[in-house]
């Protein structure tokens, strides 16, 4: 291998990565080409960011770190708000970032920046080549940061004159040095021979793959410890959450351990959807009740952050089992009973293996009464959002809640889900149930808006012959729009769905009731359905609810037959989440 491009594509395939995602430039097109001759299928994307997203949302469908590649410069900072929502989601993946020949670094080339300076706050380690040599074991080392501890990003700077060809950079660096017989040009061609003869020195030896990541299994004597507290429990409740799908090939194996412990368990981010649709332990309403009269909680996964209330929505008097890899996380504004460091999907997946050694699930035992106590609740709301999605709606089009039934009732048994948006996506919550295990992708806790195009991309690369649906907020669709090219270059047939009320509305609830002004808030129901015909995807658009079954149906047959769909819903405005925002 005479390029550090074949190197990169080298140690991807030896890594098992399957697809590169791209936004080409003259920096990295070494990566690019070779990726393509060692069989990893380049993926070419609108905008860095999606490429970022991309890989991220390929990282947590197949438990191997997703891996983007960049230009210097722009590319690198256009992926920065990508990279912080992996970080933020606990996601493995490998950010390739071109940059300027090593030796022109700081001497004002075109796109050169201090890359490791703009990313160190959104990654959890980064590496730069200095020499080709350096290449092959600074990427193993990259995959071996990104999958140790709390998984999240890494960036690994790859110098143009480190990437390509040995033959092309001597030219380069011959041009530079120029043909004159003068004292400066003659000591300007020694200092280029010396540094071309350490930037292209040969390996001292084959590097060898690092050994694979251990897990960090829990100790016996803590599943025990923790199996005791839930035997001793009257009124347990389980939140689990993305950390707990980290191992994605284990994620049906962690869903069968939650299913034998018998308790009801309440699914956060990455997890959602892990039971499957109708489960009887699975609860998506009053959470915040539940966990006030629970006795024991049992956190997989899932920290005391805003999303449950910096520890408050847990009564005080609860005993609080925190279970994750990141010890900050396990104290985060609670501290709590038995503090566990340790992977959230291995405990329980111990835990279900003690709890069927001692017989039936103890759904028919002593949490019977506390189990229909929540299904009562749970149908209670249920009815109460089908009497809501009756309700009137400010302004001409349909109910939002009527779109998030119609999409419920039309996903197949196997769809995979991807949300993108902030009002409707959260009304789709509580409507729309994903359907099983690694069947659901959002944000995650930093709250983006635009990883839809990205997410439904690397989803439906995952996942062929299964209907992939992105649903989307006509505010989060104006982040990603342009990605429906590259689903129709790629040959993947996305649903999207845009919740289109002509709003930010998330913001506008509040921020028009407190401050009495929407300055900011307001769009145009936006004909999203001919931009996406005009992209060369299946546009269709709803008016009336008596079109949303048809359009959908037709989406889906256009879909079957290979081309991604756009169905833009106008809805009008409801009063079904006022007060909701969040901070």
């Amino acid at each position: 291998m005479t390029s550090g491009g074949e190197r990169v594509a080298a140690v991807l395939a030896e890594q098992g990565v399957r697809w590169l995602f791209t936004l080409c430039g003259g920096h990295i097109s070494p990566i690019l080409v070779a990726c393509r001759a060692r069989g990893v299928r380049v993926v070419d994307v609108r905008h860095e960011q999606s490429a970022v997203f991309a890989a991220d949302a390929a990282s947590r469908l197949t438990g191997v770190p997703g891996v983007a590649a960049v230009t210097a410069g722009p590319g690198v900072t256009n992926a920065l708000t990508a990279l912080k929502t992996a970080e933020q989601a606990g996601s493995a993946l490998v950010l390739l970032g071109g940059a300027t020949a090593t030796l022109l670094r700081g001497k004002g080339s075109l796109q050169d920046v201090d890359q490791a300076a703009v990313v160190a706050g959104c990654v959890k380690w980064q590496g730069r080549a200095a020499r080709l040599k350096e290449v092959a074991p600074l990427l193993r080392r990259a995959f071996e940061e990104a999958m140790a501890g709390v998984p999240g990003p890494v960036f690994l700077e790859l110098p143009v004159d480190v990437l390509y060809p040995e033959a092309v950079v001597r030219d380069w660096y011959a041009k530079g040095a120029g043909k004159g017989d003068g004292l400066g040009q003659r000591a300007l061609r020694v200092v280029i021979g010396r540094h071309l003869k350490r930037l292209l020195a040969a390996p001292d030896h084959e590097d060898a793959a690092p050994a694979a990541q251990p897990a960090r299994d829990p100790p016996g004597l803590l599943v025990g410890q923790v199996g005791r507290m839930l035997d001793a429990a009257a009124r347990p409740a389980l939140v689990v959450g993305s950390q707990a799908l980290r191992r994605a090939p284990e994620a049906h194996a962690v869903a069968r351990a939650v299913d034998r412990l018998g308790a009801p368990v309440w699914l956060a981010g990455g997890a959602r959807g892990l039971l499957g649709r109708g489960h009887p332990l699975a609860f998506r309403h009053r959470r915040k009740e539940a966990l006030r009269e629970a006795d024991l909680v049992l956190l997989a996964g899932v920290p005391c952050d805003f999303r449950l209330d910096y520890g408050r929505a847990i009564g005080k008097d609860a005993k609080v089992v925190a279970v994750g890899l990141g010890l900050g996380d396990l104290v985060k504004n609670r501290v709590p009973t038995l503090p566990v460091p340790a992977d959230p999907g291995r405990l329980l997946q111990e835990l279900g293996e003690r709890a069927a050694e001692g017989g039936e699930r103890r759904t028919a035992g002593r949490w019977a009464a506390w189990l229909e106590r929540l299904r009562a609740r749970e149908a209670e709301r249920d009815q109460e959002i089908a009497r809501q999605a009756g309700e009137p709606v400010d302004g001409e089009g349909v109910h939002p809640l009527r779109v998030c039934q119609a999409v419920e009732a039309a996903a197949a048994d196997d769809a995979v889900l991807v949300g993108d948006g902030g009002d409707f996506v959260a009304s789709v919550a509580y409507v729309v149930r994903p359907r099983g295990p690694l069947g659901w992708l959002d944000a995650g806790p930093f709250g983006t808006l635009g990883p839809g195009g990205g997410f439904a991309l690397a989803a439906a690369l995952a996942n062929p012959g299964r209907e992939v649906w992105l649903l989307w907020g006509d505010g989060a669709c104006g982040l990603s729009l342009a990605e429906v090219d590259s689903w129709v270059r790629h040959g993947l047939p996305v649903i999207a769905v845009v919740g289109n009320d002509g709003a930010w509305s998330q913001i506008a609830r509040d921020q028009v009731t407190v401050l009495g002004d929407a300055v900011g808030t307001e769009l145009r129901q936006t004909d999203y359905h001919r931009a996406a015909e005009g992209l060369g995807a299946v546009g269709l658009v709803v008016r009336r609810e008596d079109e949303l079954a048809g359009a959908l149906a037709e989406a889906k047959r256009a879909a079957a037959a290979g081309r991604p769909v756009v169905v833009n819903v106008l809805m009008g405005r409801s009063r079904f989440r006022e007060g909701s925002l969040s901070l």
